[in-house]
């Protein structure tokens, strides 16, 4: 997996040394470069960045003012000619705090640093999403997520159908359950149904049949699964 990168530096000849360091990792990709703060936090706003290599002294806003105002901040490295900005950039949780003129030995450590920050974190992560936990029949069940076939609710409860085992009954609504799974594997399809994205084999009719060949109604106000279910 790449990280999808973004430099802002109203330098242009620091912006495409990055470039050049940046393509000397595979696990990097440059999404968008920036001369002006305005224009790249405005896209920062609008798209998911995982790195961001980023000018503390412009004219338009500092990189520290930039990088607070995010609601999400995607890992980010500073960049600067100066050395007295670097506590502001700690205090941020920055990856790390590069001192202009940036050799590519020292870029390599900091760059490498957010490679290893960025793993870690997805690890960490999917780890936790391996599993669903339910209360049923007085006791908390342990379900493979991989092990799920589809969801179905059932007035005040979902019966969760499995790959290799029977079903399991919970006392919980179709939307707290899909508050618990992650949003990349599954998705509801009708006020009745949530199906992971992957067993879904093929749609006809408004109809998704699973791996399983069970065929689940696709209800129109769940009508853009199809086309997130396409662009999988």
């Amino acid at each position: 997996m790449q990280l999808k990168c973004v430099a802002i530096d109203d330098e242009p000849l620091a912006l495409q040394l990055i470039r050049e360091y940046v393509e000397k990792f595979p696990e990097l990709r440059m999404v968008q470069t920036f001369d002006d703060g305005i224009n790249g936090a405005e896209f920062l706003r609008n798209n998911e960045i995982d790195l961001l290599f980023i000018d503390i002294s412009m004219p338009d806003v500092t990189g520290i003012e930039l990088v607070g105002s995010l609601e999400k901040k995607p890992l980010t490295i500073f960049t600067t000619a100066y050395k007295n900005f670097a506590f502001e950039g700690f205090e941020l949780e920055a990856i790390d705090y590069l001192v202009k003129p940036i050799d590519f030995e020292r870029f390599s450590k900091a760059a490498t640093k957010a490679i290893e920050f960025f793993q870690y974190k997805q690890n960490t992560k999917e780890q936790a999403q391996a599993s669903l936990f339910v209360r049923s029949e007085y006791k908390i069940v342990k379900i493979d997520l991989a092990e799920i076939e589809y969801i179905e609710a059932l007035q005040d409860y979902v019966k969760i159908h499995l790959t290799h085992d029977k079903p399991v009954l919970a006392l919980m609504t179709l939307k707290s359950v899909l508050g618990k799974l992650p949003a990349d594997r599954f998705k509801r399809i009708h006020r009745s149904y949530i199906v992971p994205i992957a067993k879904v084999q093929s749609i006809l009719n408004r109809k998704a049949r699973l791996a399983s060949g069970a065929e689940l109604p696709i209800s129109n106000n769940y009508l853009d699964f199809i086309d997130h279910w396409l662009k999988k």
